[in-house]
């Protein structure tokens, strides 16, 4: 069986697949800041709460949610997530966000796993322009489904301390909302039973960069001449996609375990390197 010949982009990553969660641990000293050098002004493209005591950088979502209930539109939030999408896509799912790291974390935990059905991803598109779009246009941020008031990560990273250290140190107890309550509980009681739960079919952020995966300047490429159809990429993804079928498809978080396929078939690389190669394919048919 012939070997596919790799350019520098795809040993860079061949190398460091394997050592995905260790990356995404070191991503945590940008957007954890124990030295409280904060940077709220300024959006981080991952989906971390700026109310955590740790956060270093404003949550593009938040932002772009307070500023539509103000009527305004946020120049900087949107320019930096058209820019990292456009560069990267997904990627940034897969390998840098730190709520995409606690889910995988939680992953590790060997308990029994449901399947997520691929067509509810769509579910994400509905969160970003319901709870982040049109209720704070049309609503404000006093609503109770505004993403700010029953977003998990806000709750696990700042409510539920809260709570704690209240309880911990006599004070009167700040508790959440009932509908937060019950998103947080779900949200911590669904990673250890499904791969990313919260990504794969909630997140906003997530639906913003998976848009991009069709057409950003990272993308994942399949060259038909070396694919077996062996449907070993499929088995290698965890989040339900079928690689060989739709390498940039919105599902994906791209933390390129397919990658590892025997013969080689998929690979990452840039639209360049697809427009060099005839064989490589970024994208074949569509599914959500």
């Amino acid at each position: 069986m012939s070997i596919v010949k790799k350019n520098s982009i795809q040993t860079f990553f061949a190398r460091i697949v394997p050592h995905r969660l260790w990356v995404q641990a070191a991503f945590l000293l940008v957007w954890l800041d124990p030295l409280a050098i904060r940077m709220h002004t300024v959006c981080g493209p991952v989906f971390h709460c700026y109310a955590c005591p740790l956060a270093t950088f404003a949550c593009p979502i938040g932002v772009i949610a307070q500023f539509g209930a103000l009527h305004l539109i946020p120049f900087m939030a949107i320019g930096t997530l058209v820019l990292v999408g456009a560069l990267l896509g997904s990627l940034i799912c897969g390998w840098v966000c730190p709520f995409g790291f606690l889910q995988d974390l939680a992953a590790r935990v060997p308990t029994p796993r449901l399947t997520i059905p691929r067509w509810m991803g769509w579910g994400r598109y509905v969160v970003l322009l319901g709870t982040v779009v049109a209720i704070p246009l049309f609503f404000g941020e006093g609503h109770a489904l505004f993403i700010c008031r029953i977003c998990p990560a806000g709750g696990i990273e700042k409510a539920v301390p809260d709570m704690v250290a209240a309880g911990i140190t006599g004070q009167p107890i700040p508790w959440v909302n009932p509908i937060k309550g019950a998103i947080i509980v779900a949200f911590v009681a669904s990673i250890f039973f499904t791969i990313r739960p919260w990504c794969r079919v909630l997140c906003p952020l997530g639906a913003i960069f998976a848009f991009f995966n069709r057409f950003s300047v990272f993308s994942m490429q399949l060259n038909e001449g070396h694919c077996t159809k062996c449907g070993r990429c499929s088995t290698l993804c965890s989040y339900g996609v079928e690689p060989h079928l739709d390498p940039n498809g919105l599902n994906c978080i791209r933390c390129l375990e397919c990658t590892k396929c025997g013969p080689g078939a998929l690979q990452s690389g840039t639209v360049f390197n697809a427009e060099s190669n005839p064989q490589a394919k970024p994208q074949t048919t569509v599914q959500p």
